[in-house]
């Protein structure tokens, strides 16, 4: 799977990277490919264009890899986990 070094311009030290990966999803409404480092994840804007499945193969992992390493993680923050609102009747 490919990696790419990610360089976060929020350090003092530009040589500082995080190494992001695509991984493999599958939850309840998709099951696709994503960002090991942030909520980025693959949407294909249509379906694979090509002659033959190993050609629409080729393309779709292509582009795949185009968009994630194009992608910014900043962008992409992944949600936090925030504590349930308690109010006391009184």
């Amino acid at each position: 799977m490919p990696g790419t070094a990610t360089y976060s311009h929020l350090t003092k030290h530009p040589l500082v990277a995080t190494f992001r990966t695509l991984v493999w999803i599958e939850v309840r409404h998709f099951h696709g490919w994503r960002c090991s480092e942030c909520a980025w994840v693959f949407n294909a804007s249509g379906p694979p264009e090509g002659h033959s499945l190993k050609e629409m193969m080729e393309n779709y992992e292509r582009l795949r890899d185009k968009t994630f390493a194009a992608h910014v993680c900043a962008e992409h923050p992944k949600a936090t986990k925030t504590k349930p609102l308690i109010v006391q009747a009184g």
